[in-house]
């Protein structure tokens, strides 16, 4: 008995590449530090809210790679010269990576009391429908030869 995935679905056609971006991101192994909150704040709009304390903004960098919303955060060495009795703040270096669907955007960032707020909007297809005309099978091979010489 064969396995169908989603992109082989015989009624899927063209979503093998979605298929891939749901593997990648498996693959992408999250620890789950910083921990981070996704929200819908309307129809089209979104925040992701990562917990970012003891970061500055300085040490904080967002990009946008291949469609994946990618978060890096690394804090400067300045606590060498501090001595620690006990250390429970989380000062480690991280990265968090989210897939972007077609048409999502990013709006923009903002850091507030140790949280940095992502913005992002999808943007709404225009609905398009568009009616195919059936030709002539005779006359589509006729019109093939004509317009480059011999198949």
């Amino acid at each position: 008995m064969t396995k169908l995935t989603l992109g082989t679905h015989p009624f899927l056609l063209g979503f093998d590449q979605l298929e891939r971006l749901v593997e990648r991101t498996v693959k992408s192994g999250n620890d789950g530090y910083p921990p981070y909150n996704i929200e819908q704040r309307g129809d089209t709009a979104y925040r992701i809210t990562l917990a970012v304390a003891g970061f500055a903004e300085t040490d904080l960098s967002i990009t946008e790679e291949d469609r994946q919303l990618v978060i890096r955060g690394r804090q400067s060495d300045e606590d060498a010269e501090r001595i620690f009795l006990h250390r429970g703040i989380a000062a480690r270096q991280f990265q968090r990576s989210f897939v972007l669907a077609d048409g999502v955007e990013v709006t923009g960032a903002t850091m507030e009391h140790g949280l940095l707020h992502i913005d992002l909007h999808r943007l709404q297809p225009d609905s398009v429908v568009r009616k195919i005309e059936i030709s002539n099978s005779g006359a589509a091979s006729k019109s093939l030869q004509t317009k480059g010489g011999r198949l």
